[in-house]
């Protein structure tokens, strides 16, 4: 593959973990990035294969195909099917005080994998990458990630199998070997290539690269992993993320590691329209975990675009537009009830049932997964976060 066509920018869209866009405000074209990036559609055998090998239904990102691409995810599943384990390994780059629902996909996600596999996990907060990016401090960087961090905790991890860290606080002693051995396997031209690198870009931003490959490699954290260099990765992330773990994969033979594997996923819409993803920078396009059920109310009644008629009449002659209503997108990433979504759909789709009452279904939905998550981020005090991110042995890692 040409680097030049690993950046994932082409006339039509723009895909890196720093842009995303289609021309014309136009939808993503999942199916040009399979190709473009070289990775593989999430086929239903493989969603099977994962009920079949945990004994439990598959997570409702998996049934629905939120996560809809892979790399050697199947070789993921041999590897358990053989009664071998691997590890977890997904991020956050802290830029915001609170997240969007948007953020917290790859977390309620990787959390089902923790359960449904009973492997352990590492966090990493790029406060580094942060500062780096949004021109931030390195203090307010620090801080937020510890905000961040208890969103996160939030999501439920099992403590005995989660490893959080910041950047700012581990990067040292064999995660910095690590660093060093990636950075010597990788050319500034590949990079430009991988990443769109300018000359106007500081060097911080091009030597950041090896620091989100190498949790990658199990040797990175020795207090968990000591004597486990060939324990398998799987990352969970967004499909934007990709272009760093090309190059992690490229580079992990050539210093004697494992290809880390990855499952990704698309991109959560913002409220005005499925156009790439949530902009943190404009809070109308999204549901934060901060707002009221009466915030909730308001934007969705307000933003979220619907596939509805211009009027009732019309409406009940020609129905929705499924594929464009953000209402019934957000609905299918968050209405557990399969049953319930294929009636919405339906009916809404046949004209029978109005804008308005998906909508108030979508709030009642909203409110209630924001207000369960808000009782439990206020359990998780500074010493909780602490005891995620101390540097410690994982007594039931692989229990």
């Amino acid at each position: 593959m040409a680097e030049e066509s690993m950046t994932g920018r082409d006339d039509e869209q723009v895909v890196n973990p720093w842009e995303v866009t289609a021309k014309d405000g136009g939808k993503i074209d999942y199916d040009k990035l399979i190709e473009k990036f070289g990775c593989q559609r999430l086929e239903e055998s493989l969603v099977q294969r994962v009920e079949r090998l945990t004994g439990r239904p598959a997570h409702v990102f998996l049934r629905r195909g939120v996560f809809f691409a892979h790399r050697d995810f199947n070789e993921i599943l041999d590897v358990y099917e053989r009664g071998e384990k691997f590890f977890l390994y997904t991020g956050r780059g802290p830029s915001s005080e609170a997240l969007h629902l948007g953020h917290l996909v790859p977390f309620m996600f990787t959390k089902y994998l923790q359960d449904a596999f009973k492997v352990p996990l590492v966090i990493q907060l790029t406060d580094d990458e942060k500062c780096m990016w949004k021109n931030l401090t390195v203090e307010e960087s620090k801080r937020l990630a510890r905000e961040n961090a208890k969103d996160i905790i939030a999501c439920g991890f099992d403590i005995t199998r989660t490893f959080i860290f910041s950047d700012f606080s581990y990067v040292g002693g064999a995660f910095y070997e690590n660093m060093v051995k990636v950075a010597k396997c990788v050319t500034f031209n590949k990079v430009v290539g991988i990443f769109g690198f300018t000359n106007e870009d500081h060097i911080g931003k091009i030597s950041f690269p090896p620091v989100q490959a190498v949790p990658s490699f199990p040797s990175s954290f020795p207090h968990i992993f000591s004597g486990k260099d060939n324990l398998r990765c799987l990352i969970p992330c967004a499909i934007d993320q990709d272009p760093y773990f090309r190059m992690t994969r490229d580079v992990a033979p050539r210093i004697g590691y494992q290809k880390p594997a990855l499952i990704e996923s698309s991109f959560f819409p913002a409220l005005q329209g499925e156009t790439g993803k949530m902009s943190a920078s404009d809070p109308n396009s999204a549901i934060y975990v901060t707002d009221s059920s009466k915030d909730i109310k308001n934007k969705v009644n307000k933003y979220a675009f619907s596939g509805g008629q211009d009027s009732i009449e019309n409406h009940r002659k020609y129905g929705a537009n499924l594929e464009v209503d953000i209402p019934v997108k957000y609905l299918s990433f968050f209405l557990e009830d399969d049953a319930k979504l294929d009636h919405i759909k339906k009916e809404y789709g046949a004209g029978r049932m109005l804008t308005g009452e998906v909508k108030k279904c979508l709030i009642e939905v909203l409110s209630e997964m924001v207000e369960r998550h808000c009782k439990a981020r206020a359990l998780v005090t500074d010493e909780v976060v602490d005891a995620f991110m101390a540097v410690r042995p994982l007594p039931y890692m692989f229990s």
